[in-house]
């Protein structure tokens, strides 16, 4: 090979705090489902709202208000496990969000927790979205932050063992549980998988059209691949299904769509 060829770069700091995470969550007993829903309604609510208004609401707002109430409704989810061997249960359903926002002259997601989703309407969720979105950008990295980068690798780590050794600060820093997103990587269905340090994760995909029988007629219909993971230390099978059903059924009926406020 001509050396030539070669143009090695320095790994940016933020790698390891991704390459951190990804090694502790692993640890972790974690069981994936992949599942479809029909967000056939739910997009033509949107778009026909669009249409009245000039306003579109975003989709992932949508998304965050039917996990608060699929959880509101199934709170063995929003619950971890601390080193004492205690399950610490939370009322309040904090989700961690990637909201895209310009930084240092780039489009980056970043991470954002909308406290008490589960009593929160669409319509507040997403505002604060959208606020997010337009506030004042910060520095990529604060000095406080890169200098924790820069700390020996068994150091930086204990940050991600959280929410098993305090999980209620972990709920402060992180929320309860989280929702990301892959559907950005092209066109289509698709699901992902990744190891999570949550209980309960969503890892929203692509959508696709896909031929569907609706009273007894095939129909086109647009099916968003999900894939819903759960700590399996923490939580059973069966109220996982439950959960996943609950939520399934509300983002299928577009929840808190018809809202105002």
């Amino acid at each position: 090979m001509n050396p030539e060829d070669e143009s090695p770069e320095p790994r940016p700091l933020q790698r390891r705090a991704t390459a951190d995470y990804m090694r502790i969550a692993g640890q972790r007993s974690v069981v994936y489902g992949l599942v479809e829903f029909d967000v056939t309604d739910a997009r033509e609510v949107i778009q026909n709202r669009f249409e009245e208004t000039g306003e579109r609401l975003s989709f992932t707002a949508f998304l965050v208000g039917c996990l608060g109430r699929a959880i509101d409704d199934h709170p063995d989810v929003n619950a971890y496990h601390d080193w004492r061997g205690r399950v610490v249960r939370f009322d309040d359903v904090d989700v961690n969000v990637l909201v895209e926002k310009h930084v240092d002259g780039e489009k980056l997601a970043i991470p954002h927790v909308v406290r008490r989703a589960n009593r929160r309407s669409v319509v507040s969720i997403h505002e604060e979205i959208r606020r997010v979105q337009t506030s004042p950008a910060e520095s990529r990295h604060s000095s406080l932050a890169s200098l924790g980068l820069r700390l020996p690798g068994i150091v930086r780590r204990q940050i991600w063992r959280l929410p098993q050794v305090s999980p209620v600060h972990w709920k402060r820093l992180a929320g309860t549980v989280a929702v990301t997103s892959v559907g950005m990587f092209g066109d289509g269905s698709g699901w992902g998988v990744s190891p999570s340090n949550y209980t309960c994760q969503v890892i929203v995909g692509g959508i696709a059209t896909k031929p569907t029988v609706v009273d007894g007629e095939i129909v086109p219909q647009e099916k968003l691949s999900v894939t819903v993971s759960f700590d399996h230390d923490v939580v059973d099978g069966a109220p996982a299904a439950r959960f996943t059903d609950r939520l399934r059924g509300l983002v299928e009926t577009s929840y808190g769509l018809d809202e105002h406020s």
